[in-house]
């Protein structure tokens, strides 16, 4: 990333403050963590395009069959929360996995309202040709990092977004 020239100076408490007409932030928009983030998740997505585009499956689309296939038989709600996607976005994801034959819902025998969640076998093998490519994508993201720097990152990220919910465990 080539070096940006410093920002105008804020006022003293913090706030934003005009110099001679020029807006000056009161921080510097490239040392703001939420549009670092959402830069790397761009360029994570764009790697995924060039990629796992081939795959026919969307970034959620993968997560999805991902979580279904480490927990077979949970429910929609307990996929959303271990993909973190509310429980109308997973509903419009799986009516798609399912139209193209890689996800099953069977009815839950105790409970009428649910649906239990399984991988076809056609979804089993999508999910298999797709994790190697995944696997490139999540090394190719990390690769400016030394081996200790991402495992650094991978914790502190993880700590950032908190315990990652198992479908199946309390909430």
């Amino acid at each position: 990333m080539p070096e940006l020239p410093e920002p105008v100076a804020p006022a003293r408490d913090g706030a934003a403050a005009s110099v001679g007409g020029t807006y000056a932030p009161a921080a510097d928009l490239h040392r703001m963590p939420g549009h670092l983030i959402r830069r790397l998740h761009q360029q994570g997505v764009a790697l995924y395009a060039q990629h796992a585009g081939a795959s026919e499956l969307t970034p959620v689309q993968y997560a999805t069959l991902h979580a279904i296939g480490a927990w077979p038989g949970s429910d929609q709600v307990g996929i959303g929360r271990a993909i973190a996607c509310d429980k109308a976005t997973v509903g419009a994801v799986l009516d798609r996995l399912q139209a193209k034959g890689l996800v099953e819902r069977r009815p839950d025998e105790t409970d009428r309202r649910a649906w239990r969640l399984r991988l076809t076998p056609a979804g089993a093998e999508t999910l298999a040709r797709t994790e190697p490519l995944v696997g490139r994508i999540q090394a190719e993201l990390l690769a400016p990092l030394t081996d200790a720097e991402a495992r650094q990152l991978m914790a502190l990220l993880a700590k950032l977004v908190g315990p990652m919910p198992v479908p199946g465990s309390p909430r």
